[in-house]
């Protein structure tokens, strides 16, 4: 990483395992919520949001897209938005990453097999990411981030 993320994240966060058995509302999710036994994208950019005080819906891509309860879509991206990634328009299946400051989306896929933030571009070039869905924002806020701090 060259640019400085708007986006800032402890050590833990930078060596999650992609798993792609580990999706919201898999079973092995359930069993082991813990992000050390890997995750999804989309497991991962929800985990991202919860630390940063948001509160994103525990929905897969298509579900995510269509939902209008606890995000919204957005046309210009700002950091902690999600954005879906495919090789069509088509939400389902879609990959989801976390806009994590100017032209730098953090994302965990397979390829990568660990958190990557790349470049819109680096997305276009791949024929399974080439077509930007769009960009959702959570408005839901985690409790814990509505409340003030008591020190």
């Amino acid at each position: 990483m060259t640019a400085e993320l708007a986006v800032r994240l402890p050590d833990r966060f930078w060596s999650v395992p992609y798993v792609g058995a580990r999706f919201p509302g898999s079973p092995a999710v359930a069993e082991r919520p813990d992000l050390a036994e890997g995750a999804n994208c989309q497991l991962f950019a929800y985990a991202v949001l919860r630390h940063h005080g948001l509160e994103p819906p525990a929905l897969r891509s298509s579900d995510l897209w269509a939902d209008s309860a606890s995000t919204t879509h957005v046309t210009a991206a700002r950091p902690l938005d999600l954005l879906l990634f495919n090789a069509t328009d088509d939400a389902y299946g879609a990959h989801v990453g976390v806009w994590a400051g100017p032209d730098q989306v953090l994302h965990l896929c397979a390829e990568a097999g660990a958190p990557a933030v790349w470049p819109l571009s680096a997305f276009a070039a791949r024929p399974r990411y080439r077509t930007l869905i769009g960009v959702k924002r959570v408005t839901a806020r985690s409790a814990r981030a509505q409340c003030p701090s008591r020190g």
